[in-house]
Formats: structure tokens, sequence, C-alpha cells
């Protein structure tokens, strides 16, 4: 389970220079929560070598369609699995050469507006030819604004894309 707190600013540009140095190519999809993983990489220099294309399937219709059924939980690993295999195939399609591409996905549920049963929580998965890389994060209701919490989980999307890109472990 990635840590509880985010990394520091300069951690994270460090990592995601990293990971655009990399060969790895991404088609990334985050919704519920994650999103600030997406600006991240958008706004670091190199960005065009990593990210093929990014979307946020925020309705339930866009993430029945990006996962091809309507799930009973929106935010479980096997969301996050089918999600990322999803992005991986896509992937898959926009890419001409021979270089190592990955479909990475976040689904969580952070802090809310309305009353909500359950853990405030995020599942994470990067699928790759060669297999899978996951992680769940659980954050602690009432203990941080919605904001704190995305940037928890969104250092914890950086994290598991720097597997795939051989910069993290």
């Amino acid at each position: 389970m990635p840590p509880s707190s985010s990394m520091s600013a300069s951690e994270r540009l460090g990592l995601i220079d990293q990971i655009h140095d990399s060969s790895l190519s991404i088609v990334i999809a985050v919704t519920g929560g994650g999103v600030a993983s997406v600006a991240d990489l958008l706004l670091v220099p190199g960005a065009s070598r990593t990210v093929l294309e990014a979307v946020v399937p925020y309705s339930s219709q866009a993430l029945s369609r990006l996962v091809g059924y309507s799930p009973d939980q929106a935010v479980s690993e096997e969301v996050a699995e089918k999600m990322a295999l999803a992005c991986l195939r896509r992937a898959q399609e926009l890419v001409e050469d021979e270089v190592p591409v990955a479909g990475v996905a976040c689904t969580a549920a952070l802090v809310t507006d309305r009353q909500r049963r359950g853990d405030n929580r995020a599942h994470i998965a990067v699928a790759m030819s060669e297999g899978f890389w996951s992680s769940n994060v659980s954050l602690e209701k009432g203990l941080n604004d919605r904001a704190t919490e995305d940037r928890i989980v969104s250092d914890a999307v950086l994290q598991m894309i720097g597997i795939p890109s051989q910069v993290a472990e």
C-alpha cells in the first residue's frame, strides 16, 4: 500500500522527469480521484513522450463504456484492472513502433459533499502485455480535505507509473 501522505514537490518532479525519460508510453484513466496525476504528467516538459491519451470517465455511463459493462461498485480492484486493460488496448492502438506501452487506471472514492457509505479509498492498476501491477490506498475519513486526498492518491498513481517505467519499485 502506498504511503498515506504525499511526496514533496521536488520528489514528484524528479519522478516525473524520470518517467518522461523512460521509453514507456501510457494511456491513463482516472475517475473519482487521482486527477492531479494527469495534470502533473502534462505540466512537466517531456509529457508528449509519455502520455498518449488521458481520460476521466466520471459518469457511470462513461465508466461503463470504458470497461465494457456496468459495474455494481465503481471503486474496486476489479474495475481498476478493467480500466487499465482498456487503457492498454487503447495505447496499443495509438503506437506504431515497438515501444513499451501501459494502461494506467485509478478509481477512487474521496471526500464528498453527500453522505456515502464505505471508506475513502483508491484502487490503482497498471497493465502491460507482461502483466499487472496494482495498489490500494486507504484514507481515513474526516482526516483530510478532498484536495489533500486527491494529492495522496495522485502521488500513488505516479509511483505506480514509475514501476513499469523502471524508475521506481
